[in-house]
């Protein structure tokens, strides 16, 4: 007979100790879920520093405790953060590194680690995956407990991020930009063939509306309060119903529809077992991944018409945009490309600063328009998305910088940013000056 596959909704408004806790004991409990090392591994999602885009703290807080009080040996929280950024210092930011130091948990920075070819069976292609992660949760997969936490989110790339896209951050960032435009969801579903979660426990006491980056100038139209928390042993029977809660479906999202095919857990949402499904009822909202579109309007987009994934260069630029202008008066004034297709006539109008965005773009009119504007006034992000060289490019041409976009002293973090080279991390960042 086959086993009824659950998930359980609880409600944070009566405290998040006593959510996280009725989560895990929902899903068997400490005994049953640690393993024969006691050793527990919590992957946070702390993509960034920016507001309302991490894992909430609490949250991470109340999970180590509860595995702490019920016979875990070593706890160890690990990430490793977007492009553009170093887990480090998104780990300080975001207070996370001061709940590892007060619960006596070890914050692990993949971004510091070995890497290690894995190769995706779909694609027919190779990562870059965190030794470390290979070493204790693919190769002793069985002797550890891996605890995934992610945050609900809608997604301008992907319309969603929740357990399955979580994994993403157990890659380095050189191995994000390959496949990182109409791949994607494929590229998420072949990881999640390599390495699953035990559990799934998703952080729903808010929720991003018009995408997982949003501007804090807009909050009031893109955070949605929830008080929920999402919980169960298949994380992509978590992920199907906690899209439904923020309005999507299971064909609305490539990547759980992938994992549905798989056959690697349950994509069927009426043959999940949900647990205070009143929760889902009442609380049920309909989200957008769509970007407000916020941008500059003196800023001029082109656009390719035979390929411009939304995936890759088109949202992952947009995003940026977005941000700097509406939290750090980014200016307009000059000119983005991005895609394949780009009207040529559209092009010889073009005067002054450019940005191109993405190989495609770059190929077709790179070498034109530094030999026409100049070198100074252009510059390229390569492949679909290198999100440190669009940080670098947007933040020159918008008149933004880059240290402004961290909630630190900059002393402070220009220290963080040196104790995280000499450790050896690979993050891709901008320059910081």
């Amino acid at each position: 007979m086959k086993k009824e596959i659950g998930v359980v909704l609880e409600d944070t408004s009566t405290g998040v100790g006593r959510a996280v806790r009725a989560c895990f004991e929902f899903c068997g409990g400490a005994k049953t879920l640690l393993k024969s090392s006691r050793d527990v591994y919590i992957k946070v999602n702390a993509v960034d520093l920016k507001k309302y885009c991490y894992t909430d703290p609490e949250v991470v807080r109340e999970t180590i405790l509860y595995f702490k009080e019920n016979g875990a040996r070593n706890i160890y929280v690990i990430e490793n953060c977007t492009q553009g950024n170093f887990t480090r210092l998104v780990f300080k930011a975001t207070g996370i590194t001061r709940i590892c130091n007060e619960t006596g948990a070890v914050p692990v920075f993949l971004d510091e680690t070995e890497p290690i070819p894995v190769f995706l069976e779909t694609l027919e292609s190779f990562i870059d995956m965190s030794a470390f992660v290979f070493e204790r949760l693919i190769k002793n997969r069985d002797e550890n407990l891996y605890v995934s936490l992610p945050k609900l989110k809608t997604h301008s790339m992907t319309q969603i991020t929740l357990s399955i896209k979580n994994q993403f951050g157990l890659v380095h960032q050189n191995s994000r930009i390959a496949d990182h435009n109409y791949r994607l969801h494929q590229k998420f579903a072949d990881i999640y063939r390599v390495i699953r979660p035990d559990v799934a426990l998703v952080d729903g006491i808010i929720a991003t509306n018009h995408g997982h980056y949003i501007a804090e100038s807009n909050r009031d139209r893109c955070v949605y309060p929830m008080n929920l928390l999402i919980a169960g042993t298949d994380p992509l029977a978590v992920d199907v119903v906690a899209s439904k809660l923020i309005g999507f479906s299971v064909k609305d999202v490539e990547h759980l529809n992938l994992c549905k095919d798989f056959g690697i857990g349950e994509g069927d949402i009426k043959k999940i077992s949900i647990h205070n499904s009143h929760l889902l009822r009442e609380r049920q909202q309909k989200l957008t991944y769509q970007l407000l579109e916020d941008f500059p309007a003196d800023l001029k987009i082109l656009r390719g018409k035979t390929r411009c994934c939304k995936e890759g260069c088109r949202r992952n630029t947009e995003t940026v945009v977005e941000v700097l202008h509406r939290d750090h008066g980014g200016r307009g004034g000059f000119t983005i490309l991005m895609g394949k297709g780009i009207d040529p006539k559209e092009v010889k109008k073009i005067t002054g600063r450019v940005h191109i965005a993405g190989g495609c773009a770059i190929e077709d009119y790179g070498l034109e328009l530094v030999k026409r504007l100049g070198k100074k006034n252009v510059t390229m992000s390569a492949g679909c998305n290198n999100l440190a060289d669009t940080l670098h490019g947007l933040c020159g041409h918008m008149k933004v910088s880059p240290l402004k976009l961290v909630p630190l002293n900059p002393l402070n973090s220009l220290l963080t940013l040196c104790t995280a080279k000499v450790k050896g991390t690979r993050a891709k960042i901008p320059p910081v000056l």
